[in-house]
Order: C-alpha cells, then sequence, then structure tokens
C-alpha cells in the first residue's frame, strides 16, 4: 500500500522577513503572520487522517507544527528528527542575503547556478572538516526516507521541514539529484504531497507541490528580482472518455457538463492572474478549456499548436482497459511499469510525444517577453512529459507528476527564456473545491 506525505514548509519567521540565512540557526522565530499561516495548515488538512507528525527540531518548523496539530481533530503524536534540519550554510548564518553576496561573491554565485558544487568547509580543532551544503542535505534527506518510511505502509503522515530539506525530499522520493535544487521553489507553510508506493526507490508520484491557496492566495507571487516569463500550464477538463477510463488519444472527444464546469471553476481561479497570451493543443477538449478560462480576459489571443496534442496511442484509442489486455497481453502492464519502452499499436512512442512537446514549449518560451505570462492548455502526457522535462528528468519517470482535469501549474524563467525554469507549484486543483488531495478524473489519457 502507498504512504501519504503530506510535506510542509515552516511558517514566515523573523529571519525569512530580514532575508537573513538561516540554515541551523536557531535564533529565528515565527512571525505573528507564520503563526497564522500555520494555523491555516491545519483547517486545510484537518479532514485528512493524519497518523503521525514529524518535524525538524528548529523552533520555527517545530512551532508550526505545534500550531497544525492544534487544529488536527485526531491529535498524532509529534516527533522531531534532526533528519530535517534545514541545510547547514555555516559560513553564512545571521547574514542577509545582500552581505553574503557582497562577501562572498564567487560562492553566492555558486549557489545560484550550481549550489550542488558549493563547498563550505565546517571549522574543527582536528582540522576543517569538507563539507558541500547541498550534496550532504541530499544524503539527509534520503536517511530520512529510509528510517521512516517502513513504519507507514498504508498511512498518511504530516513532515515540518523547512525550504531546502523540503526540496531534497521531494527530489530524493522522485529520483532527482542535488544537482536539481534550484528547479523547485517551496514557499512558506506552502502544502506538497507525496504518494510513495514503498520504501525509498519505489514508484513515486508527486500529486502536488507548493500549493498555497489556503493561505489566500491563488499560487506564488513572482518573486523580486525575477525579470524573466510565467507559463500557467493547465489540462483539459474532463471528458465522458476520461471518466469511463477510455483511452482517448487524438480522437477529438469533446469536454463533458463536468469538464466545462472546472474549466470555469478554473477561469474563477485565474480571473484575476495576469495573462497576456494562450496557447492550446490544437484538439477540442483543451482549446474549449482555454476558451472558457480567458472570458474574463478579454483581447487575450488564443493560438493553437499541433505538437501540442495528446499522445496518439494508436489501436488503444476508444479502448478500455479489459479489451487492451484481451487484445494486447502484458503490453498495458509495461506502459504502468516502464512507459518508456512501449511502442502504441499504430500509435507513437513516448519518446516522440516527448520531442514535439518540449519543442513546441520551447518555441512558447523563445517567443515571451520579459515579464509576459502565458497560458498553455494542453493534455495528462504532453504535461507529464513537459514538467518531467522541466525537472531534469527522463522519459522513465513520466508517472512521477499526476495532472488532474483542470489543474494548474506555475513555470517561471527567473532569468530569462535562456535560464533554467523555476518549478512554483504543480497539479493545483484546490479551486476545484475537493481539498488538498487532487480529486478530479483519474482515468486514461
Amino acid at each position: 500500500m502507498a504512504t501519504r506525505i503530506i510535506l510542509v514548509r515552516h511558517g514566515e519567521s523573523t529571519f525569512n522577513t530580514q532575508r537573513r540565512v538561516q540554515g541551523h540557526c536557531d535564533d529565528s522565530v515565527l512571525t505573528e503572520a507564520g503563526r497564522i499561516a500555520a494555523r491555516q495548515v491545519g483547517s486545510a488538512i484537518a479532514d485528512l487522517p493524519v497518523q503521525q507528525v514529524y518535524s525538524s527540531p528548529l523552533r520555527r518548523a517545530k512551532a508550526t507544527a505545534e500550531l497544525i496539530l492544534e487544529i488536527l481533530p485526531d491529535q498524532p503524536s509529534l516527533q522531531s528528527s534532526p533528519l530535517l534540519l534545514e541545510v547547514n550554510l555555516p559560513a553564512w548564518e545571521r547574514l542577509t542575503f545582500d552581505e553574503v553576496a557582497q562577501q562572498f561573491p564567487e560562492d553566492y554565485q555558486l549557489w545560484r547556478t550550481h549550489p550542488e558544487d558549493l563547498r563550505m568547509d565546517i571549522p574543527s580543532p582536528e582540522g576543517d572538516i569538507e563539507h558541500y551544503p547541498v550534496r550532504s542535505l541530499y544524503q539527509q534527506a534520503r536517511q530520512f526516507w529510509q528510517q521512516v518510511l517502513p513504519h507507514h505502509d498504508g498511512e498518511t503522515i504530516l513532515v515540518v521541514g523547512h525550504s531546502g530539506i523540503n526540496r531534497a525530499l521531494v527530489q530524493t522520493a522522485l529520483g532527482m539529484g542535488p544537482e536539481g535544487y534550484n528547479r523547485f521553489y517551496i514557499s512558506n507553510c506552502g502544502i506538497s504531497v507525496l504518494n510513495l508506493a514503498g520504501g525509498l526507490g519505489s514508484q513515486a508520484q508527486l500529486e502536488s507541490l507548493n500549493t498555497v491557496s489556503h493561505l489566500g492566495q491563488s499560487y506564488p507571487p513572482v518573486r523580486s528580482g525575477h525579470t524573466g516569463p510565467r507559463l500557467l500550464l493547465v489540462r483539459h477538463g474532463e471528458t465522458d472518455w476520461n471518466r469511463d477510463k477510455r483511452f482517448q488519444g487524438q480522437i477529438d472527444i469533446p469536454l463533458n457538463s463536468n469538464g466545462r464546469q472546472q474549466a470555469e471553476q478554473c477561469a474563477e481561479f485565474l480571473k484575476g492572474a495576469q495573462i497576456d497570451r494562450a496557447i492550446s493543443s490544437s484538439m477540442a477538449r483543451p482549446k474549449e478549456t482555454a476558451e472558457i478560462i480567458l472570458n474574463p480576459h478579454v483581447g487575450v489571443t488564443l493560438d493553437t499548436m499541433d505538437d501540442l496534442q495528446e499522445i496518439g496511442h494508436g489501436l488503444w484509442e476508444g479502448e478500455l482497459e479489459p479489451d487492451i489486455e484481451k487484445n494486447y497481453p502484458g503490453l498495458l502492464q509495461q506502459w504502468k511499469d516502464a512507459p518508456e519502452t512501449v511502442q502504441m499499436p499504430e500509435g507513437e512512442t513516448l519518446q516522440q510525444v516527448w520531442d514535439r512537446a518540449i519543442a513546441a514549449w520551447d518555441t512558447i518560451v523563445a517567443s515571451a517577453r520579459p515579464g509576459e505570462v502565458l497560458l498553455v492548455v494542453a493534455h495528462d502526457a504532453v504535461n507529464k512529459s513537459l514538467l518531467c522535462h522541466l525537472s531534469g528528468l527522463g522519459p522513465e519517470h513520466f508517472w512521477t507528476f499526476k495532472q488532474g482535469n483542470g489543474a494548474v501549474s506555475v513555470i517561471d524563467y527567473p532569468n530569462g527564456p535562456d535560464g533554467s525554469p523555476l518549478l512554483q507549484s504543480i497539479n493545483i486543483t484546490t479551486f476545484l473545491g475537493a481539498g488538498v488531495l487532487d480529486k478530479t478524473a483519474a482515468g486514461a489519457l
């Protein structure tokens, strides 16, 4: 049975407001805004069956966990773990980020571009201890999973940590390494949901990353100093074939009534958002989803791209899983276990979808102007492929990212289209009325 992990970063701290490096330093405490946000997390997850809570022993995280626990009805026990400590940056702790940039310009630039290569040795009477902060953090995250997961098979646990360790926890669970450290963002009291089929190294699914709707925000704002574009990636609303779990692929199935309602809910969710241009797959279900979302955005044009179409399932299209298993014994299970190895009968390979979707995405990003926000509406397989690619993962990780019908993901390019992407939020579905968990259609592609 899978273990569900609700992963939360601590609330806003005094050092956060001062833009100081915290690391292992325990001088920083929650602000009043941080305390309020912690309680909002508690309200957001109060209906989930949390059996155990783990937190970092640092005051800002432990206080966040305690405030969440005050709201949870079943009062699970709280256990502190040193394996949830924040990244250890001894030379920088208590300094503001501006001071770090002035005093350690080369190291600070490395922190921003290749943090896994930053070296910051720890003084010791016996001689300095070699220390790579980010590499050590990922080892620490793996140790946490190895220690904790065997005790919670089939359970739901809450983990309260910090920006750095939470990124490392998500990424090690997904099979990523420290080179991906700067690709994900975690907000104060942002909620992420992970599903792990077994221990570390087993099949993992990121159900959502960094949702902040419970804090009164649609999604994280553009961070100060970011000059590049933002892209809002949306999956189309539900179709009857989604609901029936019938493979649709490139058969042009329209939205059903629930799918149109999901699109309308998404339109309301994005009503106050900046949207400068929109692009969708040329198929009917994403195109209609995009048109509904754009109703409040008068004057925004919608373009379509064939390369954003859903994977071509070939002879599987129109079929249910039992029919596919009967006609192609074992191939459906292979698609679930190793999708990158499957040639769809008279259809596409995942690599073909991967190549065309990424080429389309790169064209869209290259066309974006500084500060522009683009809406992109596509399909399950296309969105999964794009999110894997943007995270630095290959086709073998296709099932890593859940994409609900009508879900929104937020991707920034802080340094412009030629820079690395920053995934701010993934698979936001809270506006669909289902709470923290994604309860949209989980049917065939």
